[in-house]
């Protein structure tokens, strides 16, 4: 029996009903991109800061703790979200990063410093917030 006898008339592909095309693996995140996901998580009010303990250090933590409580970058009902995020090594186990974060029509500059430990883990060493609030550029 031909396999052209079991697929309906007209049809000439090879997949079969209801099969979903395999999905090329997702890359893994950069340490720039994962820290601005989670930094983003935190100062939005979605995470606490605790929840970044082990992923500082130095001041940091105490930066994290200072901005967090009025979650800025959190304002308005839309959920925020990394638009980019750029990093560049100044020298050997440190990235320098910076990330727009956009929360409906606002966008808002994040920049932070990474540093990877002994341990060959990064940590986040520094972090600054841009200022003043400009519209989303579509």
């Amino acid at each position: 029996m031909s396999k052209d006898r079991t697929r309906p008339a007209g049809r000439r592909d090879s997949g079969r009903p209801g099969t979903v095309p395999a999905q090329r693996p997702r890359r893994p995140l950069r340490p720039h991109q994962w820290f601005a996901e989670r930094l983003l998580a935190v100062l939005s009010g979605q995470r606490p800061v605790h929840w970044m303990l082990g992923h500082t250090i130095g001041e940091a933590y105490d930066q994290l703790a200072e901005l967090a409580p009025d979650a800025p970058l959190g304002a308005g009902c839309r959920r925020p979200v990394v638009r980019t995020c750029h990093g560049s090594r100044p020298a050997d186990g440190v990235v320098e990063a910076f990330a727009s974060i956009a929360t409906g029509e606002q966008v808002r500059a994040m920049a932070f410093r990474l540093e990877q430990g002994p341990d060959l883990r990064w940590r986040c060493a520094a972090i600054d917030l841009g200022g003043e609030r400009l519209p989303a550029v579509r």
